[in-house]
């Protein structure tokens, strides 16, 4: 088991529509802001009762306009769009960080399995 690490730096840079994240071992990553939305771990995207809904669509312009910390070990994001129910612990978000090349590739795979497209 791994020891968790935890932020050191957060920002949210608005020009670049990304989060930044220091964590402590001096391991840093960014996180588009639609990474961030369509990959929601909130019941909206992951589904109720075991079934996955289409994936979020129109969320490519999507921004922040806030965020607060929930205990030590999570960030609830407010997005422009009114969505903020999604809890993102610091793990999950090192998790976005480091695999967001191929979790975009994936979002864009199953918006073509559905017909969708993000804009």
């Amino acid at each position: 088991m791994t020891t968790p690490t935890w932020p050191s730096e957060l920002r949210f840079q608005k020009a670049q529509s990304q989060l930044f994240i220091r964590f402590d071992d001096g391991h840093s990553v960014t996180i588009p802001y639609e990474l961030l939305r369509v990959e929601s771990p909130s019941a909206e995207t992951k589904g109720h009762g075991g079934q996955a809904p289409p994936p979020p669509t129109r969320k490519r312009t999507v921004g922040v306009t806030g965020a607060e910390p929930v205990g030590r070990y999570a960030l609830r994001i407010q997005f422009t769009d009114g969505h903020n129910t999604g809890l993102y612990t610091w793990t999950y978000l090192r998790e976005l960080g480091d695999q967001k090349t191929d979790r975009m590739a994936a979002y864009e795979k199953s918006l073509a399995a559905h017909g969708l497209k993000r804009d």
